[in-house]
């Protein structure tokens, strides 16, 4: 198993974005949130193809605090089926793996 993960998930506006970001941040289940957009979705929603604009949440962290962290964004995010998926970090710089566990708890 990976030591480290990369969970995204996407919110309808940037203050959403900031506020899960932040809350993460701040609780030590992330050592970094990017956010990137707008960017546009396209998806199948309740039976009809959908198009909204979205802001993209890249979530650094460690494989252990996954599901932590699901719990927390299924509290905290405003949609009813909020993107939560993980994808792993096969490598990187030993100075940045460092860094990710001294800023996860």
């Amino acid at each position: 198993m990976e030591e480290f993960i990369l969970i995204q998930t996407t919110t309808e506006t940037r203050e959403d974005a900031v506020r899960i970001s932040r809350e993460l941040v701040e609780k030590r289940l992330a050592a970094c949130v990017q956010i990137i957009g707008p960017i546009t979705s396209i998806y199948r929603w309740q039976g009809r193809v959908e198009e909204a604009e979205e802001f993209l949440c890249q979530i650094k962290t460690r494989n252990e605090l996954f599901s932590q962290i699901k719990e927390n964004l299924r509290k905290i995010h405003p949609y009813q089926v909020p993107e939560i998926v993980s994808i792993p970090i096969t490598k990187g710089a030993e100075s940045y793996c460092d860094w990710l566990r001294r800023e996860t708890s």
